[in-house]
């Protein structure tokens, strides 16, 4: 049948796509350390997606690309906006303040657990008991990378936890709110509505923190270093506005579910990273916890191509229901 080809297809597309996102984001931490050591971390934010508007900006100023935005667009958007990009990276950049990276990163390896509950409850998403365990072994998996190297979650200092876990729900909620707007909505004017909402919000705190040290005349001083400015165009062009767009066409055309578990992926790219590039040491937990990671995310991905092919999920189905109806 043409339609079930079709959608294998476009279903091939999708998982590339989460895939090249998840080595994107994975990088991201290598050039994010490298942009802290020049600017803090809210003037980074900032200007991250400044780059980020001037980039998306440029195709249709040109007129290779048409975008038409009306302003319901921006309304439907919003909501979306607020999780992610401000909330998420807001709750992180503070967080990390009161929480070392390899907390903060056992805490976002629940992720998918939150996105995967989140998904059965808004948008009645099903999955198996084969994937619920897959998606709880690719946590794991993280998990036990992060307690080999000897980390542990400080119970005592409650803030920069409760900030990280509020940056996890974020997420959580991007992905599965997400997965409902691009049934109605073009992935590519959604991704720039989001990229512009999150210039808006970090610039103006960024500025505000400024004006009120009496420091804005050093707004724009880290360009001048060259570390900064290859990572803030790493962070802005690829982290930012890339994976968004890679992200949201994922979530079109997947469940939210399977989608988010491929974050941990992004965790094993960091470790290459750092290996290769900041001569970190690579040990066997860490082989060990990528085989547990990987099996993970097939697991919470079985299905797609056997007995559930035929079962349209709800989304799909409601775009079907508004084009005959």
């Amino acid at each position: 049948m043409p339609a079930a080809q079709l959608d294998a297809k476009t279903k091939r597309f999708a998982y590339s796509a989460i895939v090249i996102y998840s080595a994107i984001v994975g990088l991201s931490f290598l050039f994010g350390k490298l942009a802290l050591t020049v600017a803090t971390p809210l003037d980074s934010l900032a200007h991250r997606f400044t780059v980020s508007l001037s980039a998306a900006t440029i195709p249709f100023l040109f007129g290779w690309v048409k975008l038409q935005i009306k302003p319901r667009d921006v309304l439907a958007v919003l909501p979306l906006a607020v999780l992610y990009p401000s909330m998420f990276f807001a709750f992180q950049a503070f967080g990390l303040k009161f929480t070392s990276s390899a907390e903060a990163g056992i805490i976002h390896a629940t992720v998918p657990i939150f996105t995967m509950i989140a998904a059965a409850y808004f948008l009645k998403e099903r999955t198996t008991r084969l994937q619920q365990l897959s998606t709880l072994l690719s946590v794991a998996g993280v998990i036990f990378i992060f307690v080999m190297k000897g980390t542990s979650i400080n119970l005592a200092n409650m803030k920069g936890t409760l900030l990280i876990l509020l940056s996890a729900l974020a997420l959580a909620g991007y992905s599965v709110l997400a997965r409902k707007l691009t049934s109605r909505m073009k992935v590519m004017a959604m991704t720039y509505v989001m990229t512009a909402i999150g210039f808006l919000v970090f610039n103006l705190m960024a500025v505000g923190k400024h004006v009120a040290e009496g420091t804005l005349s050093l707004y724009f001083e880290p360009f001048a270093s060259p570390v900064f400015l290859l990572s803030v165009l790493y962070l802005g062009v690829l982290s930012s506005l890339i994976s968004s767009l890679l992200s949201n066409y994922a979530l079109s055309k997947l469940e939210a579910s399977k989608v988010s578990v491929f974050n941990h992926l992004a965790t094993l790219v960091s470790i290459i990273g750092g290996f290769v590039f900041l001569n970190e040491q690579l040990a066997y937990y860490h082989i060990i916890g990528a085989a547990v990671i990987i099996a993970g995310v097939l697991g919470a991905n079985a299905g797609t191509w056997g007995r559930r092919k035929a079962v349209l999920p709800p989304i799909v189905s409601d775009q079907a229901m508004n084009k005959n109806g």
